[in-house]
């Protein structure tokens, strides 16, 4: 059988090999490429997303009210 040791040792040895090596640069290099990607897109944050999301929800609910109001008044008007 085989020693699970020898497979730690070999996982140890590529992760070392991968972090000095091309592959690290390629990852650098990768990461870079899709910041300016993303920088060129017009992206907001999660925290933004997440206040606007509520503003949009509080919005809504004064629609609604406002809606309902209109309403009730219209209706006022045509039973006077």
């Amino acid at each position: 059988m085989l020693d699970p040791k020898i497979f730690e040792d070999f996982g140890a040895r590529m992760s070392a090999l991968l972090a000095t090596g091309p592959a690290a640069d390629l990852e650098k290099n990768a990461k870079a490429l899709m910041s300016g990607f993303f920088d060129k897109l017009d992206l907001v944050t999660r925290e933004e997303f997440d206040v606007q999301a509520q503003v949009l929800a509080r919005t809504r609910q004064k629609l609604k009210e406002l809606e309902a109001r209109v309403e009730a008044l219209e209706k006022a008007r045509d039973q006077a």
